[in-house]
């Protein structure tokens, strides 16, 4: 890799820290489910079935003590959570979208036709009324 490629992805650091804050297995994908709104625990917990309570409750932790998620307590009976992206995880759809471009040319996916290209074709619908 020549020093200019390199100059093109940014620091190490700054890659480090992105990383840090999103990586490992259940994070993008909890950051994905959330692209689409709030969620409560449940709700995850449905959508990510591989994920065991301790996992899920960990990664949000983690992601809500970096500002990356939200999280909400509704004062009822009973006590409802939900968790949504804040302002800096909503900033990460370009991220997910390159993931989700990356995957799918690594998986063989080049049909344009057979899924969105990104997290935010997919949501279009969603946002048209």
């Amino acid at each position: 890799m020549t020093s200019d490629s390199a100059a093109h992805i940014g620091s190490i650091e700054a890659v480090a820290t992105t990383v840090a804050i999103i990586g490992g297995k259940w994070k993008p994908i909890l950051l994905y489910h959330l692209v689409t709104g709030s969620k409560r625990f449940s709700e995850l917990k449905k959508l990510m079935p591989g994920a065991s309570d301790r996992m899920l409750t960990r990664s949000l932790r983690e992601l809500e003590e970096h500002f990356i998620v939200r999280r909400e307590v509704f004062a009822e009976v009973p006590v409802r959570v939900e968790y949504s992206l804040t302002k800096d995880g909503l900033s990460l759809i370009p991220v997910l979208n390159a993931l989700s471009d990356w995957g799918q040319t690594r998986n063989g996916v080049d049909d344009e036709s057979a899924e969105p290209s990104s997290i935010f074709d997919a949501l279009l619908p969603t946002f048209s009324g």
